[in-house]
């Protein structure tokens, strides 16, 4: 007596649900990373060089929707101040309420409380402002320059305004935290202010989103290859046959 096993639709059926899984996975880790990016993170456009080169002109970059009040020294923050001229901006923060920022020391660095600070995103090399000046930020309120100290307009060319140059943590409305074009990185939080009362920010999620498209997109791609290249496969076996059935396996009995 004799029979038949079918051994290769078990696992033809087996890399279909498997394959159908990837796919679904990965869906939701795609859109899931989308819509999750598009509510925590809006885009904004660099539109000077007062922030070379950590943000070059023209950069697109991601910043995280935050309330003024989780803004920390070091962070780079979009803002719109009327007193400004009421245009979106992006600058680092180097002191927050209660804080006396001057410059410069006998090194050139800056001057927090008494307390100097390395600024390596400045360049290195040149003083950290092209004049001294000092300010007492108020409660509530951010003092803030461009990495490019010698051509920013920012707190400095405003220390005859109330609040010396200061401006209200109410008009920041994000915390740069990537860089997308067109050189993709992540923005580091600058170690030099975390020896200061409240320390630097935490990172927020970009490298997670990231991850979670990117790892979607390779789910999505290989699970909808998976249908056509065991079919493929099945095709090169049966040729190798010589055109006999296969998925077979003969048991004498």
């Amino acid at each position: 007596m004799s029979g038949t096993i079918r051994t290769d639709g078990g696992r033809g059926r087996l890399g279909s649900v498997l394959s159908g899984l990837a796919v679904a996975v990965g869906c939701v880790l795609f859109l899931g990373g989308f819509v999750w990016g598009a509510l925590l993170y809006q885009p904004y456009s660099v539109p000077t060089d007062s922030m070379t080169p950590a943000l070059a002109v023209g950069s697109k970059v991601l910043a995280e929707r935050i309330d003024g009040d989780e803004a920390r020294r070091g962070d780079i923050v979009i803002f719109n101040d009327p007193l400004w001229g009421g245009s979106t901006m992006v600058k680092r923060v180097v002191g927050v309420g209660g804080d006396t920022v001057a410059c410069c020391d006998k090194d050139g660095r800056l001057m927090i409380d008494g307390k100097a600070v390395v600024e390596p995103y400045t360049g290195g090399g040149a003083a950290a402002s092209g004049r001294e000046f000092s300010a007492a930020v108020p409660e509530g309120k951010l003092f803030l320059l461009g990495d490019e100290r010698h051509h920013s307009l920012d707190s400095r060319t405003h220390l005859e305004d109330v609040g010396q140059g200061s401006v209200p943590r109410s008009t920041v409305t994000g915390r740069v935290d990537a860089v997308a074009w067109p050189a993709p990185d992540v923005v580091e939080r600058p170690a030099g202010f975390a020896a200061l009362p409240g320390g630097v920010s935490v990172p927020g999620p970009v490298e997670p989103l990231f991850y979670a498209i990117v790892g979607g997109c390779v789910l999505i791609l290989g699970g909808a290859a998976y249908g056509p290249v065991a079919r493929l496969a099945g095709r090169r076996s049966s040729g190798r046959r010589g055109g006999r059935p296969t998925g077979r396996e003969t048991v004498d009995a």
